[in-house]
């Protein structure tokens, strides 16, 4: 007989996360259930959950229900694990696990295009591509191009934060002869030598060395605007933050105040706080700061590549493999 799944999501949230191949692969090894369980008809009084007392797996994506750990007890008994097709999973994971149930997540998935679009503006922020980018035929003149823009060849990049998108960034920098210096108060200097990084103690050190520094902190309250005017004000004058972390470790007042006093720097964040920003921030109008709409985590087709990842967990488990993306909450203390 075999066990049962259930979709936590809307049908298109989970056709978005999940191809056509891998649902028919998963409906060959498991009884699907036919209902999809969006989490506002998950909580609503008058649905119908008894057949989620049988569930064994469940899988989902942005939008996975928040239970408490009564819910969990009452609603899914015999539930034995979460297979998240996407990123964090901060916001649903407790009670869960503190009833036994494993949640994996395809983080690792959704790392990918972080890191290459942080690497793709890496390369052009050191060419000075964000402060150019406005120049007109009136303006031309007055960039004295290429002068004064260290390009990539043995530059030094700032890294904060060293957890999953951290390191990848890092290795993709090795195909660059660039020098990777990284903040990070839970790198050891074991680890940081296995990098081939160069470990920096205060974060304005690091602001104050690199031309580009490049956001990956984790997201919980320690970190909360933990990147304000300290940091900024040892920005050099061509210098680039990016941000493609998470928007609440920034001090917006202190961002705007330094991209204000030095327009020839640059700020280029795919994240804000609030998000997006307020109506009549100055973010919007400075013409050194690029805004994205938090783009650089999976879009289109690479959501598919986190179902894919799903889809190879989910075997490990049924086979008792050891799992590359299992969730623990000791991981959720430094987890993004």
């Amino acid at each position: 007989m075999k066990e049962i799944g259930a979709y936590f999501g809307s049908k298109e949230g989970i056709d978005y996360a999940y191809s056509d191949e891998i649902q028919a692969k998963l409906a060959n090894e498991l009884d699907m259930l036919p209902t999809y369980y969006p989490k506002e008809y998950v909580l609503a009084p008058d649905t119908d959950r008894s057949a989620l007392k049988n569930v064994n797996y469940i899988f989902s994506t942005w939008g996975m229900a928040e239970l408490s750990e009564e819910q969990v007890r009452e609603w899914l008994p015999n539930l034995k694990a979460i297979f998240y097709a996407a990123g964090t999973v901060q916001y649903f994971a407790r009670p869960f696990m503190h009833n036994g149930v494993q949640i994996i997540s395809a983080w690792g998935a959704n790392a990918v295009p972080v890191a290459e679009t942080t690497i793709s503006e890496i390369i052009l922020a050191n060419k000075g591509f964000f402060q150019t980018m406005h120049v007109t035929g009136d303006t031309w003149v007055e960039h004295d191009f290429g002068k004064p823009y260290p390009g990539t060849f043995d530059n030094e990049v700032g890294i904060i934060g060293a957890g999953m998108i951290g390191k990848m960034v890092i290795q993709l920098l090795k195909n660059f002869r660039v020098k990777v210096l990284v903040f990070d108060p839970f790198l050891s200097d074991e680890k940081a030598a296995e990098l081939g990084v160069e470990k920096v103690e205060q974060l304005p050190e690091l602001f104050r060395r690199c031309n580009v520094i490049s956001n990956h902190l984790a997201n919980n309250p320690q970190t909360v605007g933990m990147i304000d005017k300290k940091c900024f004000s040892q920005m050099g004058e061509r210098a680039v933050f990016i941000n493609t972390g998470r928007g609440a470790q920034v001090v917006e007042a202190d961002l705007i105040a330094a991209m204000k006093e030095k327009p020839t720097r640059a700020a280029v964040l795919d994240v804000t706080w609030p998000e997006p920003p307020a109506a009549g921030s100055e973010l919007y109008t400075l013409k050194n700061v690029i805004l994205t709409p938090h783009m650089a985590g999976s879009i289109g087709y690479e959501v598919h590549r986190m179902g894919e990842y799903i889809y190879d967990e989910f075997e490990s488990f049924i086979a008792g493999k050891p799992l590359k993306y299992g969730v623990t909450e000791k991981m959720l203390e430094t987890m993004a």
